[in-house]
């Protein structure tokens, strides 16, 4: 009984490290936006992004790819390093805070001032093309509380070009998207 209850700890110990090393072996992507060169002045001092709606298909944190019969498939041993809508919510504030004057952040809006504006977005498709291109399209739309200016809804559909499918040109080609759609956004607010 004695050497049974000695064995306990360095069994245990073994299914840990067992466990451990079967894990989830999966590279992780972030979404980077670009830095910009100078910002833009903008009709609203302050900006506050809500929560990014994703389609379902793009809510897990794997990565997905349409082959040519237009199924999405995972791509093997990759994975976005954050839960999509909120990588995607984090970067775009970004990108909008790096690209303008306005002081720009994702919901919950952390000052004690209230935003001079709101952005909704609700991004319909995004997706790795089998094309090779990346795909992303939707609706924004940016709210304007105290009236500073006039409330406006807005399509896009942005294409960037993917220079493989790989994972990282993936992830890439996502965070170009994202940066096109926050210049689309500041030209539509710039003074």
């Amino acid at each position: 009984m004695k050497n049974r209850l000695a064995l306990t700890p360095t069994i245990t110990l073994a299914m840990t490290l067992a466990l451990a090393a079967c894990g989830d072996n999966a590279a992780r992507y972030l979404v980077e936006p670009a830095p910009t060169a100078t910002a833009v002045p903008l009709r609203l001092p302050s900006l506050e992004v809500r929560d990014v709606v994703l389609p379902a298909y793009a809510e897990g944190t794997q990565i997905l790819q349409q082959d040519a019969s237009g199924a999405l498939r995972p791509v093997s041993g990759s994975e976005w390093a954050d839960g999509s809508a909120r990588a995607v919510t984090a970067a775009l504030a970004r990108s909008l805070d790096l690209q303008s004057t306005a002081s720009v952040a994702a919901e919950p809006w952390p000052l004690s001032d209230f935003p001079a504006g709101r952005l909704d977005v609700r991004i319909d498709r995004i997706v790795a093309r089998a094309d090779q291109t990346f795909q992303m399209s939707g609706q924004y739309a940016v709210a304007s509380p105290d009236g500073r200016i006039r409330e406006l809804l807005e399509r896009f559909d942005i294409r960037v070009p993917m220079a493989s499918d790989s994972p990282a040109a993936i992830a890439a080609a996502q965070g170009q998207a994202i940066d096109q759609l926050a210049g689309q956004i500041v030209q539509r607010l710039r003074r």
